[in-house]
């Protein structure tokens, strides 16, 4: 074989030169595209992650306010029966309208949701002085009665000077999710 030249050495340089642009350009170019396609699956991986986790976190402080609302709550779950809940809680309500000096008008019962855990839905006129009606709101939490308020309307009555008509709208939640766990013996 021949020596080599100085011009075919500059020859093969310049042509291993551009082989060699040539490849990195191909090839990454193709590299570049898979590890853009890698960056935004974990770029999309990272934000589901983040959801999963604000939804735990939302999950946890609903539950934190629950077991707070059922401690500080007056509700006896293991004396309340299921079948007679929506008739006590009703008698209930009316008792303590009674003693606050708010008269009852009609009471519209309807069955919950079952997706909300709610066992009945109750709607309320009553009538009477201002005092009195805030102080049957106020007793309401009261009552023993696992009571949602879902919706509450106050305007003056127009038959009567000082006095207001109250729309109430109360959700009576079912207790089975509430009742204490029992242990097995086993």
């Amino acid at each position: 074989m021949p020596p080599m030249t100085q011009r075919d050495k500059r020859t093969l340089r310049i042509a291993a030169t551009l082989l060699a642009l040539y490849l990195v350009l191909f090839y990454g170019l193709r590299g570049l595209s898979r590890l853009e396609a890698h960056r935004a699956d974990f770029a999309q991986r990272v934000l589901k992650v983040r959801s999963l986790k604000l939804d735990a976190q939302r999950y946890e402080n609903k539950s934190l306010k629950l077991e707070k609302l059922r401690k500080t709550s007056q509700i006896g779950f293991s004396s309340l029966e299921r079948n007679s809940l929506a008739g006590n809680a009703s008698a209930a309500i009316q008792r303590a309208a009674q003693t606050s000096g708010v008269k009852l008008g009609p009471v519209r019962e309807s069955p919950g949701s079952p997706a909300g855990k709610e066992l009945t839905a109750m709607q309320l006129e009553a009538t009477g002085p201002l005092p009195g009606a805030l102080g049957w709101l106020h007793q309401l939490h009261a009552l023993g009665f696992p009571l949602v308020v879902d919706s509450l309307q106050i305007d003056p009555d127009p038959r009567k000077p000082g006095e207001v008509k109250v729309i109430l709208r109360v959700v009576l939640l079912d207790i089975d999710p509430w009742r204490p766990k029992e242990k097995s013996n086993g």
